[in-house]
């Protein structure tokens, strides 16, 4: 008779099923229920000091149920042809993000902005930029009209704006229970320089009728499934959103043609909302009298319950709104997790941060799992709707481990919840404080 050998389960896929269940099986922890603080007894904190290779200081306040950042870390050798560095979370459709440390260009280059494909895109050398046409058409369009990208070029005047585009599901790997889709960390979000026309302009040419409500949006991406009558993606943006002077049809970004796998040769920017908002191989725009009803505009997609439910629930369709702008948030970019720093010495902590439609009022951090806070400098952002540059000079007090938390608060006050916030059955908006492992020695 042959013993069934246990199987072994990881440190994320324990957290994953039960975190606070993961925290009494691997560190012997207990969590307040109030507080949300994790107590560990002496034997446990040695073990998890041992874990991270450092004394804990501030362990006593550290909050329940997360894996030690300087355990949460992935270093699958994943590489994808002119995004390389880039962790690839699925190749049909290709998505991939971009590890929080090579975000740390003010200006997003093309080679860190992360992917988000919800279909095929068209073959590349099938692209002939020259005999690209984008039409303009819908219920509402008083006048129908097509476009090569050279009649767009000459006939609109082009705006550069930096803008903050970002994934609504960005985060989503952290809900418990776990929501379907993409497990993006903290990297679907980038903020490159694109160059355009506003959208608001082309719409204007074409005449804008008086119930016009809407905008939505076709590429010439294909569906997953091959079928040529299934649209992979058509979303869009109220009309107040897409006359915004942001609001652009561009063909280039950081002043050069956008990657294929971003869009290329034309796409719409809408920033501070779901990236799925800003189509890509742009082919078509519809204004409608009707709030556009193209695939994923509907719930559960891009969607989130009107009012808060109980992890795990089975949300009815009604229930659902469409998510408009998205939350404020912040990433630390400087230094890179896991590094190891002497004592004695101040660190230079930086990073971004963006608030959807908002700007960001004010970042801070924290060295004591949240106890304390610290006021980051914060600088303005180049133009609305892009992420804004901050800085953070630390000091430690002893040696050991620690973890930097960084929580950004937008222009209406409202702050970054440290922990994971209420669950939704499709994983968007997660908005937790990013936080990075510094070993101090």
């Amino acid at each position: 008779m042959t013993r069934k050998l246990p199987r072994t389960r990881g440190l994320h896929e324990l957290y994953a099923e039960d975190p606070q269940r993961a925290d009494r099986l691997l560190w012997d922890r207990d969590v307040d229920p109030v507080t949300r603080r994790g107590f560990l007894k002496r034997s446990s904190l040695l073990a998890m000091a041992a874990a991270v290779g450092a004394k804990i200081p501030f362990a006593d306040r550290m909050p329940g149920g997360l894996i030690p950042a300087a355990l949460a870390q992935s270093d699958e050798p994943f590489t994808l042809q002119g995004k390389e560095g880039l962790t690839v979370l699925n190749d049909r459709p290709i998505n991939a993000e971009t590890p929080a440390h090579l975000l740390d260009d003010d200006i997003t280059p093309a080679e860190r902005m992360f992917v988000r494909n919800n279909g095929i895109p068209p073959a590349m050398d099938a692209i002939d930029v020259a005999a690209w046409r984008l039409e303009v058409a819908g219920e509402s369009c008083v006048t129908p009209m097509t476009f090569s990208i050279t009649e767009l070029k000459e006939r609109f005047a082009h705006h550069t704006y930096q803008l903050q585009v970002e994934c609504g599901g960005n985060g989503r790997s952290e809900y418990v229970p776990a929501a379907s889709g993409n497990q993006w960390t903290t990297g679907a979000v980038a903020c490159p320089r694109f160059t355009g026309v506003r959208l608001r302009d082309v719409l204007e040419a074409c005449g804008i009728a008086d119930d016009a409500v809407y905008v939505g949006y076709y590429g010439a991406d294909a569906h997953a499934s091959g079928d040529p009558n299934r649209d992979p993606i058509s979303r869009g943006v109220p009309m107040e959103k897409a006359l915004e002077d942001e609001s652009l049809i561009a063909w280039a970004m950081n002043d050069a043609d956008i990657p294929y796998l971003n869009g290329h040769p034309l796409r719409l920017v809408c920033g501070g909302w779901p990236g799925s908002v800003s189509g890509k191989w742009l082919e078509r725009i519809v204004i409608r009298n009707r709030k556009h009803d193209g695939t994923k505009m509907g719930a559960p997609s891009y969607s989130v319950p009107k009012h808060p439910v109980a992890p795990g629930t089975d949300v009815p369709l009604e229930d659902f709104e469409t998510i408009q702008s998205m939350p404020v948030k912040s990433l630390v970019t400087f230094p890179k997790s896991g590094i190891t720093h002497a004592l004695g010495e101040p660190l230079t902590v930086r990073g971004h941060a963006w608030a959807g439609d908002l700007a960001v009022e004010a970042v801070h951090v924290s060295i004591d799992f949240g106890a304390t806070w610290q006021p980051a400098e914060l600088s303005a952002a180049p133009n609305r709707l892009a992420w804004q540059r901050w800085t953070s000079a630390l000091d430690f007090p002893e040696p050991g481990y620690y973890e930097v938390w960084a929580k950004a608060t937008d222009s209406q006050g409202r702050a970054q919840p440290m922990v994971v916030p209420g669950w939704n059955p499709k994983g968007y908006l997660n908005n937790a404080c990013h936080r990075i492992a510094v070993q101090v020695a």
